[in-house]
C-alpha cells in the first residue's frame, strides 16, 4: 500500500475536528523485546488504514504531562524500529495517573490532540488501569465540561474512548494467550546462558543453581527446563512436595549414578514450598552442596533477560498483534468491550481485556491460597503438558507409569530430510517417554539407506537400542544426532520390510521434512504387500521449509527463522554505514516461501518474492521505482539499508544477482545495490527455543499416539486410517491427522508443499507495512495465473509460527 502523507494537525484550542480517526500507541510496565516493533505495526497500519497515528512517549507519566510526549507519527518515524530492544517510546511508573485527578489530565491531555482511541502494549497492572481509565471516561469527560476546562461543543466527539490491549511481558503470565509479546525473546536469553554454562559445568561436574524471572508465573523456568534438559526446576503455580529436598537430591543423585556429569537446576524468582516459604537458589546451592556433596555456583540472570533484539517469532507477534489491534479499534463500537489480542496455539484472536486480566490474577490469589491444582489450571493447556512432559523427560523413577509387559513395543525413530533445530530434542524426548512407559527405543541411524545397508555391520550397525544417557544431552544440539538422509524406502521396500520384521520394530516415528511426509505416505501404501509395515506410524515434521502438508509448524523453521533475521540485521547495520544501498537476500525454502514472507514480517523488508507469486517484469519495474522514491525522500544519517527477500525458487530467469544488477542499474548512481546469500547458515546451529519446547511436546504426543494402538491386530491397525498420521498445529489445536486424506486432497505434490499455504493471508500485512504500492503486487500476474493472495478475515488473522 503506498505511503499516505498527512499533514500535521492544528495543536490549538480548541481540538481539531474529529475528521480522521486518531489512534495513539503506549507502552506500558516493564519493557520486553518486541514492544519497538508492536508500535511500528499500530503506527503504520494506522497511517495505512487513513487514519492519524500518534505515540504517547514514557508510558502513563506521558499522558499525564501531554505536550511533546504525546508526538504525531509519521511512516518513516519507526523505520528500523523492528530490531530494536527493549521500547523506544519508553515506559514509566506514573504515581499521578492511579488518582483521579492524573486521570482527569490525561483525559484532557487526549481531548486536545484529538485523541479518542488507546492501544496499549504492556503487563496485567498496565492494562487495567486502561481498562479503568476507559470505564471512567464519559464521567471524566463531563467533569471537564462541569470545571470549565472543556465546552460542550468540544467534547461532544469524544464520549467514547476505545481501548484495545497487547500484552508485553516476558513471564508470559496473562492467563488466556500462549504466549505473550517478549517471553520467547526472553527465554532465548535465559537458554544461551544456559548452554553457555553447560559446558563450563560439564568440564568440572559441577552443579549450577540459576534463577529465572518469574514471581507468580514459572513459564520461563518450566520452559528454560523443557529447552535445555534441566535436572529440576521450581515453579510458583507448582511447588514441590512436602519433602522436596530429598525429591530433588534423589533424582539429582540417580542422574549422576547413571553417568551424567553436570546438574542444572532452575528456580523462578517467585519460588517457594507448599506452604509459601520462599526457596531461594541459596537454599538449593547448599543442599546441593552439602548433602550430595556437589561443587555448586549460583547464576542470577537478571535483567539480561529482558536484554537484547527481538527474536523472529516475538517480532511477528508484534506486528500482527498490533496490525490487529488497528483493526479491532477501527470496528469498535461504543458497546464494544475491551479487547485483549491474544494467540492461541497459532491463532491471533481478541479475547475480553478484564476477563483476561482476572483469570491472571485469579492465578496469583489461588497462590496465596494454596490452590495449586486451581493455579495450574489457570495457566493454558499448554503449560500443564509441558509440565507433564518435563516430569516424564527428566525423572529415573518411573516404575508407577509402566505398562503392562504385553503391551510395551520397540519403537523405531528415523530422522528423514535434511537436518533442521529440535530433531535431537524431539528424539530425546521421544527416548524419555519409551522408557518411561516400559517400551524400548530403538534408533534407525542414518535414515532409510542407513538401515538397509549398514543393519547388520560389525562390531555396530544401524539399528540401535537408546538408553538414557545416550539422549540426555541432545535437548540443545542441532543437527542429527542419529543421521538423517533423503532417500525413500521405495529404494529397497522388500530390505526396508525385512529390517523392520528382523529388529521387530513395532511402531515408527520419523522426525523430518517433505521426504519423510513421502516416506510415510509410500510405507502406508505398501502395507497391501507387507505385513511389516501394518504397525502403528506417525510423522513429526521437521524441516526450516515448513512445508509439510497437515500442519501449520514444522521443527527448525523457527531457528531458520531466527538465524535468517540475524544474518539480515548484520547486513542492515553494514549498509547503514553508507545509507543508500539495497540488499537482495536470497531465502531457503523450496518451493514454498513461507520462510522469505514471515522472514519479511520480521525484519520490515521492502519486499518479498515468492514462488507462489512468481516475479515479473511488471512487480520488478514498480519495486524499482519504489525504491526512488524512498531514496528520494531519505534523510539522515542513522538510516539503515533497506531488504529485499527473495525465495530461491521464485523465479527461474530472475535470479537474486539479476535482481540486484537489475536494481543498482537503474538507479544510476542514486543508490547501490548487492546481493547475499546466506544458504545454509539458514539452518541454524544451536535451535531455538520454541524449536526445542515443541519439540517435545510433539515427541510425548506422537509416542502417546502410537501406544494407544497397542492390543490392536496388525490387520485391525491397516484398516484404521489414523494409524498412518501427522502430528501438526492446525487452526487453534494440535492435531493427528490420517495420512490418506492429507495426501490425496491437501498435497501438492509437484511443489512439495500444501495446497492451501495458510501464511499465504499474511502476505498482505509485509505488503502493507512496507509501504509497498499496489501496483508492484502479485495481481499484476502473468496471463492465465490467478492471484494467490487470500484476504485477512475480519477479527482473526491466522498467524504463521
Amino acid at each position: 500500500m503506498a505511503q499516505i502523507e498527512l499533514t500535521p494537525p492544528a495543536m490549538a484550542q480548541p481540538p481539531p475536528a474529529m475528521s480522521m480517526k486518531k489512534i495513539a500507541v503506549m507502552t506500558s510496565g516493564g519493557d520486553s523485546q518486541g514492544m519497538s516493533g508492536a508500535v511500528r505495526a499500530v503506527v503504520r497500519q494506522t497511517i495505512a488504514s487513513g487514519c492519524i497515528a500518534y505515540a504517547v512517549y514514557e508510558g502513563y507519566e506521558g499522558l499525564v504531562q501531554g505536550g511533546d510526549l504525546i508526538k504525531r507519527m509519521q511512516w518513516e518515524d519507526v523505520r528500523g524500529w523492528l530490531s530494536e530492544g527493549g521500547t523506544l517510546i519508553g515506559t514509566a511508573r506514573c504515581m499521578a495517573f492511579m488518582e483521579r485527578a492524573g486521570r482527569l489530565t490525561a483525559a484532557n491531555n487526549m481531548v486536545e490532540k484529538g485523541i479518542d482511541a488507546l492501544i496499549i502494549c504492556g503487563g496485567d497492572g498496565s492494562l487495567t488501569g486502561a481498562d479503568k481509565f476507559r470505564s471512567e471516561w464519559p464521567s471524566l469527560i463531563d467533569e471537564l465540561v462541569t470545571t470549565g476546562k472543556r465546552t460542550a461543543e468540544e467534547v461532544k466527539q469524544f464520549k467514547h474512548l476505545n481501548i484495545v490491549g497487547l500484552v508485553g511481558s516476558i513471564d508470559n503470565d496473562l492467563s488466556g494467550t500462549d504466549a505473550t509479546i517478549g517471553c520467547y525473546s526472553s527465554l532465548g536469553r535465559i537458554c544461551q546462558a544456559i548452554d553457555y554454562i553447560d559446558a563450563t559445568a560439564l568440564s568440572h561436574q559441577r552443579a549450577f543453581v540459576i534463577e529465572v524471572m518469574g514471581r507468580h508465573c514459572g513459564w520461563l523456568a518450566l520452559m528454560a527446563g523443557v529447552s535445555c534438559g534441566a535436572d529440576f526446576v521450581f515453579l510458583p503455580e507448582n511447588p514441590p512436595s512436602e519433602n522436596w529436598e530429598e525429591e530433588m537430591c534423589s533424582v539429582i543423585s540417580k542422574h549422576r549414578k547413571l553417568g551424567k556429569r553436570k546438574t542444572i537446576v532452575i528456580v523462578a524468582e517467585g519460588a517457594h514450598d507448599r506452604q509459601l516459604t520462599h526457596i531461594s537458589p541459596d537454599v538449593v546451592k547448599d543442599l546441593l552442596s552439602n548433602r550430595l556433596h556437589l561443587d555448586t555456583r549460583v547464576t542470577t540472570l537478571g535483567h539480561v533477560q529482558r536484554g537484547g533484539t527481538a527474536c523472529a517469532y516475538d517480532r511477528m507477534l508484534a506486528t500482527l498483534q498490533g496490525v490487529e489491534a488497528v483493526k479491532a479499534v477501527l470496528e469498535a463500537t461504543p458497546e464494544t468491550t475491551s479487547p485483549v489480542i491474544c494467540i492461541v496455539e497459532n491463532k491471533i484472536v481478541r479475547k475480553n481485556l478484564m476477563e483476561a486480566v482476572k483469570m491472571t490474577k485469579d492465578v496469583a490469589a489461588q497462590i496465596a491460597a494454596k490452590d495449586f491444582g486451581a493455579a495450574m489450571a489457570g495457566r493454558d493447556a499448554e503449560f500443564a503438558e509441558y509440565w507433564q512432559a518435563f516430569h516424564i523427560t527428566t525423572s529415573t523413577d518411573t516404575e508407577h507409569l509402566k505398562l503392562p509387559t504385553e503391551q510395551r513395543l520397540r519403537v523405531g525413530i528415523i530422522h528423514v530430510g535434511a537436518p533442521a533445530g529440535g530433531m535431537n530434542a524431539a528424539t530425546r524426548a521421544a527416548v524419555a517417554y519409551c522408557l518411561a512407559r516400559g517400551h524400548t527405543p530403538v534408533a534407525l541411524h542414518n535414515g532409510f539407506p542407513g538401515l538397509c545397508r549398514h543393519h547388520d555391520d560389525k562390531p555396530e550397525g544401524s539399528v540401535r537400542e537408546v538408553e538414557w544417557l545416550d539422549a540426555e544431552s541432545w535437548a540443545s544440539k542441532g543437527g542429527s544426532e542419529i543421521g538423517t538422509n533423503r532417500d525413500l524406502p521405495s529404494a529397497d521396500m522388500e530390505k526396508t520390510a525385512f529390517c523392520f520384521e528382523k529388529y521387530r520394530i513395532g511402531a515408527l516415528l520419523i522426525i523430518g521434512g517433505f521426504e519423510g511426509f513421502t516416506a510415510l505416505s509410500e510405507l502406508r501404501q505398501a502395507r497391501t504387500k507387507y505385513d511389516a509395515f501394518k504397525i502403528p506410524m506417525v510423522i513429526l515434521p521437521a524441516t526450516v521449509s515448513n512445508n509439510v502438508p497437515g500442519t501449520e509448524y514444522s521443527i527448525g523453521s523457527d531457528t531458520c527463522l531466527n538465524a535468517l533475521i540475524d544474518y539480515c540485521d548484520a547486513i542492515k547495520q553494514s549498509a547503514s554505514a553508507s545509507r543508500r544501498r539495497v540488499f537482495v537476500v536470497e531465502t531457503q525454502g523450496g518451493a514454498s516461501g513461507y520462510i522469505a514472507t514471515i522472514a519479511g514480517l520480521s525484519i520490515g523488508a521492502l519486499a518479498v518474492y515468492t514462488p507462489e507469486e512468481g516475479i515479473h517484469l511488471k512487480m520488478l519495474v514498480e519495486d524499482i521505482k519504489f525504491l526512488k522514491d524512498q531514496f528520494a525522500k531519505d534523510k539522515g544519517s542513522s538510516r539503515t539499508g533497506k531488504i529485499i527477500l527473495r525465495n530461491e525458487k521464485a523465479s527461474k530467469v530472475y535470479t537474486t544477482e539479476i535482481i540486484a544488477n537489475i536494481i543498482k542499474d537503474e538507479a544510476e548512481g542514486r543508490f547501490d545495490s548487492r546481493f547475499a546469500v546466506p544458504g545454509h547458515v539458514q539452518q541454524g546451529g544451536t535451535p531455538s527455543p520454541m524449536d526445542r519446547v515443541r519439540a517435545v511436546r510433539f515427541g510425548v504426543k506422537s509416542l502417546q499416539f502410537l501406544e494407544s494402538f497397542t492390543g490392536k491386530t496388525k490387520q485391525q491397525i491397516a484398516e484404521d486410517p489414523a494409524s498412518t498420521s501427522i502430528i501438526g498445529i492446525r487452526g487453534a489445536k494440535v492435531k493427528f491427522s490420517p495420512m490418506k486424506v492429507i495426501e490425496e486432497t491437501e498435497t501438492d505434490w509437484k511443489q512439495r508443499r500444501p495446497k492451501d499455504e495458510f501464511w499465504m493471508q499474511l502476505t498482505e500485512v509485509v505488503n502493507t507495512l512496507s509501504g509497498r504500492p499496489q501496483s508492484a503486487l502479485h495481481r499484476y500476474t502473468p496471463m492465465g495465473r490467478s492471484p494467490a493472495i487470500l484476504p485477512i478475515k475480519g477479527n482473526e488473522v491466522v498467524n504463521g509460527l
